[in-house]
């Protein structure tokens, strides 16, 4: 156990064995911090978090209040940069940020920078990495990858193993299937002229891609748009409509009873 003086713990936080907490650190009160817990330093934990075992807290993290974390789980980690890399680092990405009662799950890794919402839950083994921003009661599944610079919105489901490129916007509502694919760079990593042209996807409010699609560099599926199953993206989706096959094309109008304005859950 090594806690440093400066740290200031409230009176009936619950501490397991070589639990180490450096200088500046604020734990609230009805916290429970299991084995092998590193908060580093100027970090805030609000009241009722639960931190499993092995969790690390990089230094400057904010956690609200009756934030729950699985075990072998990372907040706040700074990003490696290779000389190969796009786009140039960046030396600081401020603070990971992390609102009342969010629920993260086992060998996740948050990313410096990522601003979290309230009721957000992320299942184990996803990732966020460095400025990202998640809106308040959205689902991110099991083994997800949101890469840098994106922008995801409320009450948003993002299932197992989808993949979200860098700069990227996701509105509210909007619907990810499991093992969909996006990207950002139509020149395959080769020659500088891809430098000027990165950009991700766009999926206006209530979009909606179904399993093992793939969405191309730069395209929209627009406001209630739908990608069926399998699909390859290719030009942007219209508003309302549905799109099927490789390369997609409109196949027929979203039937009204699945609109948004229509589910009951929004009334």
């Amino acid at each position: 156990m090594s806690i440093s003086p400066a740290a200031r713990i409230a009176r009936d936080v619950v501490m397991g064995d070589n639990v180490v907490i450096e200088a500046d650190v604020a734990v609230g009160e009805g916290c429970v911090l299991g084995h092998n817990v590193v908060i580093e330093a100027d970090v805030t934990v609000g009241e009722g978090c639960v931190l499993g075992h092995n969790v690390v807290i990089r230094a400057g993290s904010r956690l609200g209040c009756h934030v729950m974390v699985g075990d072998n789980t990372v907040i706040g980690r700074h990003p490696m940069h290779s000389v190969r890399s796009a786009p140039p680092p960046v030396t600081d990405y401020g603070a990971c940020s992390i609102a009342d009662d969010v629920q993260i799950g086992c060998g996740c890794v948050l990313y410096a920078g990522v601003t979290i919402g309230r009721q957000v839950m992320l299942a184990d083994l996803a990732t966020v990495r460095e400025a990202v921003t998640i809106g308040e009661q959205t689902i991110i599944g099991r083994g997800v990858a949101i890469e840098n610079r994106c922008t995801i919105g409320k009450r948003c489901k993002l299932e197992t193993n989808a993949y979200i490129t860098a700069y990227s916007d996701l509105e509210d509502d909007v619907f990810v299937a499991p093992m969909v694919a996006t990207s950002n760079d139509n020149y395959m990593a080769r020659g500088k002229e891809r430098f000027k042209h990165f950009k991700g996807v766009t999926v206006k409010r209530g979009g909606r891609i179904g399993v093992n699609a793939t969405i191309l560099p730069g395209r929209t599926v627009d406001e209630q748009g739908v990608v069926a199953a399998g699909s390859v993206v290719t030009h942007d989706v219209p508003a309302r409509y549905i799109v099927v096959g490789n390369p997609a094309r409109v196949f027929r109008d979203v039937p009204e009873d699945q609109l948004l304005e229509n589910q009951e859950e929004n009334k």
